[in-house]
């Protein structure tokens, strides 16, 4: 038991001191646990530290990749990048198509791109051995601003959760090998880190197995529904684990969210509201939106929605950064009124309640 004397004219100095002391050694302590918690996630490779968008050259025929590979298939190809936009360098890289939909209906094949480390070694990949490249569905005016939206809503997520894929914005010149020919495009695209590269940042480890949603993290869950219903998504499911990951980290099991092409943020010419879980509320376009999170403590729905409520001015911010890579300020502006749109549903405690608390999904 600690006893402070007085004096007549006040506390003395060593009761002054000592609190000092005690106050000092608590906010260090304070301090620690925060910095602890912080350092609990790794920094990430020097591909995405720079979120300056890289140049890139690729040379490949998407004919031969459509028909010729698949999920263990790849064909040796060059990827060229100007990472201080002075000299092109290269490395030698294999390269696959891959996805559904935009596999099957879309001009430019999406790409995963292998790496091996001796390639890598003292480059701008290094720590990287597996990529995604999202590229424009086709050629025309909004090809490319609709990459850019999908670019956005992973940055989106970046703001609200640490268990997101990191992403990097591309100027891609495309050399298209058609027979004796090369056809050249200038096109958007972006960079996607893999799986793996999520779960040591984080230090976790990606689970593969299906595992029901209410046995996930009820924060991280939330956050995550409450994303997809921002962005307006519908073809996600995180019950059979369509368009989510799953990672172990720190004892809690936590999806991470990918590929939004077929949001309502997005909007592309062939979005289509889907139907892979089950959709509470019926909706028939992919700019409505459908909440399809887990019935939750309504306490823990209330504390995500501060959490986008804080994040309101950020969300933003990171919404306005991407403005001069819009080729058409209607696409800008229209993504922008979406996510506003959202905010005016949970600043509002009767569309909140309407729209969210009383649309939860039971099983």
């Amino acid at each position: 038991m600690i006893i402070f004397k007085k004096a007549e004219n006040g506390i003395m100095k060593s009761q002054t001191s000592f609190i000092f002391l005690f106050l000092s050694l608590s906010m260090g302590h304070f301090m620690f646990a925060l910095q602890g918690k912080n350092d609990s996630i790794k920094e990430t490779t020097a591909l995405f530290k720079n979120q300056e968008q890289l140049p890139l050259k690729l040379k490949f025929s998407a004919k031969n990749l459509r028909e010729n590979t698949n999920d263990s298939t790849y064909v040796k190809s060059m990827l060229w990048y100007n990472d201080a936009n002075t000299v092109w360098d290269s490395i030698d890289i294999q390269l696959r198509a891959r996805g559904n939909f935009r596999r099957d209906n879309c001009y430019y094949v999406p790409l995963r791109i292998k790496l091996k480390k001796s390639e890598t070694r003292g480059t701008l990949f290094q720590g990287n051995k597996k990529l995604k490249v999202v590229l424009p569905c086709l050629e025309g005016r909004n090809g490319n601003d609709y990459v850019i939206k999908e670019y956005l809503a992973y940055r989106l997520y970046e703001v609200i959760s640490p268990y997101h894929f990191k992403t990097r914005l591309l100027e891609i010149e495309f050399l298209e090998e058609k027979g004796h020919r090369i056809k050249q495009h200038q096109i958007q695209g972006f960079l996607i880190e893999d799986i793996d590269n999520v779960a040591e940042r984080v230090n976790g480890k990606q689970i593969k197995r299906v595992i029901h949603p209410l046995q996930h993290d009820a924060v991280f869950a939330v956050e995550n529904a409450f994303f997809e219903y921002m962005i307006g998504n519908t073809d996600y499911s995180s019950r059979v684990q369509h368009n989510q990951r799953l990672l172990f980290v720190e004892d809690k099991i936590i999806a991470v969210p990918y590929d939004f092409d077929m949001s309502g943020l997005v909007n592309t010419h062939y979005s289509t509201v889907s139907n892979i879980q089950n959709i509470p509320t019926k909706i028939e376009s992919v700019t409505e939106r459908a909440y399809k999170g887990y019935e939750r403590d309504e306490a823990i729905l209330q504390e995500v929605r501060q959490t986008y409520l804080d994040h309101k001015e950020q969300l933003f911010a990171t919404i306005d950064g991407l403005q001069t890579y819009f080729r058409d300020p209607v696409q800008f502006r229209t993504a922008k009124e979406f996510v506003e749109s959202f905010f005016e549903i949970i600043e509002d405690d009767k569309k909140f309640n309407r729209n969210i608390i009383n649309r939860t999904r039971v099983k």
